[in-house]
């Protein structure tokens, strides 16, 4: 018997308290700050495109020696605990050793989308986490997760999923880019 991704997405566990960060209530929360995919566009991601994700854990904070806020190099809101970030999938391109101290942070990464089945994705993982040793998270493996916690879809894919819509959903793309600019 085959279990669907939904029945294996809800026995994935993470240690620590991680957790993957629903991107969708991120932007509700933050509005134009924290970007996210519109559905139109999730709604294309397919098999081996490459989508990024973020693990976060409540149980960790800024550390005492840390500065109390910092600013997000990605959307320059201030923010009160930073999120490590590879720009690229490791697979894609070669990525420096990064020598960085593990904090308990949340982290972004890339996974390569191997299965789909409605709204969740099996994928495995493309770079070489700094918090592995706390959400035991590693290159090489799987996970799985659902539409909401894609934060993007890496830029070498995204004419490929636009040729892949339809009219309305062409539409409803250019709609959401037109917000943008609002």
């Amino acid at each position: 018997m085959t279990t669907s991704l939904k029945q294996q997405f809800g026995l994935q566990i993470f240690s620590n308290g991680y957790e993957l960060v629903d991107g969708d209530a991120m932007h509700a929360a933050h509005g134009s700050s924290f970007q996210v995919p519109p559905v139109v566009l999730k709604r294309h991601i397919g098999i081996g495109h490459f989508v990024e994700v973020r693990i976060d854990s409540p149980r960790f904070s800024v550390h005492e020696e840390d500065v109390e806020e910092c600013t997000c190099p990605s959307c320059n809101s201030v923010m009160s605990k930073p999120v490590l970030s590879h720009n690229h999938p490791a697979s894609l391109m070669d990525v420096p050793a990064q020598n960085v101290p593990s904090r308990g942070w949340g982290e972004d990464f890339w996974v390569q989308i191997t299965e789909r089945e409605d709204k969740f994705l099996k994928g495995v993982v493309d770079n070489m986490l700094v918090e592995a040793r706390l959400h035991c998270v590693s290159r090489g493996d799987e996970i799985i997760l659902q539409e909401k916690h894609v934060l993007a879809v890496h830029n070498s894919h995204r004419a490929e999923l636009v040729s892949g819509m339809n009219a309305d959903e062409l539409k409803a793309l250019a709609l959401w880019l037109g917000s943008m600019n609002d």
